[in-house]
């Protein structure tokens, strides 16, 4: 039991602390491909505004350096990506 909250505090600690900050940062979009209105909305959008969106590496690593100054995603990047993924 020991081990486990050993173990279990810095990963908690980094998650949490992760998600402070993220300000004006654009939310998560479940589409992967966009089609009609919607697409040309996207387009029109500056890239650092832009929804994350699944499997879109280098308009999400752009946006992630944008606000984050790193484009490697973070603990709390990595849940809310796979959660809009599980949720469709």
């Amino acid at each position: 039991m020991k081990l486990r909250s050993v173990i279990l505090a810095p990963v908690m600690a980094v998650a949490l602390l992760s998600s402070v900050g993220s300000g004006q940062e654009p939310g998560w979009s479940g589409q992967v491909i966009a089609f009609g209105a919607q697409r040309e909305q996207i387009r029109s959008t500056p890239i650092e505004q832009r929804p994350y969106r699944p499997l879109h590496f280098y308009g999400n690593a752009v946006r992630r350096a944008y606000y984050h100054g790193s484009a490697l995603p973070r603990a709390a990047d990595v849940v809310r990506g796979s959660a809009v993924l599980i949720s469709r």
